[in-house]
C-alpha cells in the first residue's frame, strides 16, 4: 500500500509531500515532519529570520518572471556596520540592528516579496513594483532604513543603508543574476549618499572585482538627474 504524507508549510513554502510504500504511517510522517523543519531551517537566517541565498533566488527568480517588467530587485548594504559591532553596544547592538533592518525590509516588501540576508549587512529584496511607482518606493525605503535602532538599554544607535535597484525593463532581462549585478553596482555608486540608485545598462557592464563592482558609468541617483 502506498501513503503520502502532505505537512503543512509556512506562507510562501509548497507544501512537502513524501510517498511510501508499505511503511507504517504514523512512522513516516513524523519522520517528514522533522525532515520539514530541517529544510526550513537551511532556508532561514537564524539570526533575522530572514530567507538564506538559496530561499531567496528561488523566490526571486518566480517573482522576475511572473511580473516581468514590473519586477524590481533591490541590494541592501547597511553603512558603518562595523562601527556598530565595535561600539558601546558591541555584538549585540550589530544584531538587534540587522534583525531591525529585517523587519523593515519585510514591512517595505510586504506578504508578495522575497527577503534575503546575503551575508553580513547586506540584504536583497525581489518585488513587484511598476515603473511609475519605483522612485518613490525607494525614496520611502532609503527613508525607513535610515530610521535609528533602538538597542538594549533603550539607547538609540543611528544607521544607514546604501540601496540599489534594477529591473528587467530598464537592462531588458528578468535574468535574476544579471539584475543583481547592476543593483550591487548601482548600489556602490551610490554609496554613503542616502539615495537608492536605479540600476542602467551600463551598471550591467561595470567591472567586477571579488564579487564587487568597481567604478560607475551614467549613475543616475534617484532625485538628481543623470
Amino acid at each position: 500500500m502506498t501513503f503520502t504524507v502532505r505537512v503543512a508549510a509556512r506562507s510562501g513554502q509548497r507544501a512537502l509531500l513524501i510517498t511510501t510504500l508499505a511503511v507504517p504511517l504514523t512512522g513516516w510522517t513524523v519522520h517528514a515532519l522533522a525532515l520539514h523543519r530541517k529544510l526550513s531551517a537551511a532556508r532561514r537566517d537564524p539570526l533575522t529570520g530572514l530567507l538564506g541565498r538559496d530561499g531567496y533566488t528561488a523566490k526571486a527568480r518566480q517573482i522576475t518572471a511572473r511580473y516581468g517588467d514590473h519586477a524590481l530587485v533591490v541590494l541592501v548594504d547597511l553603512d558603518h556596520f562595523k562601527e556598530v559591532n565595535d561600539g558601546p553596544g558591541g555584538h549585540a547592538a550589530g544584531d538587534r540592528v540587522l534583525a531591525v533592518t529585517a523587519t523593515r525590509l519585510t514591512a517595505w516588501a510586504g506578504s508578495r516579496g522575497a527577503v534575503g540576508r546575503l551575508g553580513g549587512d547586506e540584504f536583497a529584496v525581489a518585488v513587484r513594483i511598476g515603473p511609475a511607482r519605483r522612485e518613490l518606493r525607494l525614496a520611502q525605503l532609503t527613508r525607513l532604513l535610515a530610521q535609528p535602532v533602538e538597542v538594549d538599554g533603550g539607547a538609540l544607535v543611528d544607521v544607514a543603508a546604501s540601496v540599489g535597484a534594477a529591473s528587467p525593463d530598464a537592462l531588458g532581462t528578468t535574468d535574476l543574476g544579471v539584475l543583481q549585478r547592476a543593483a550591487d553596482a548601482a548600489m556602490y555608486a551610490g554609496k554613503h549618499t542616502g539615495r537608492a540608485v536605479l540600476a542602467d545598462r551600463s551598471h550591467a557592464t561595470v567591472p567586477s572585482i571579488n564579487g564587487r563592482r568597481a567604478g560607475r558609468a551614467g549613475t543616475s541617483a534617484l532625485g538628481v538627474a543623470a
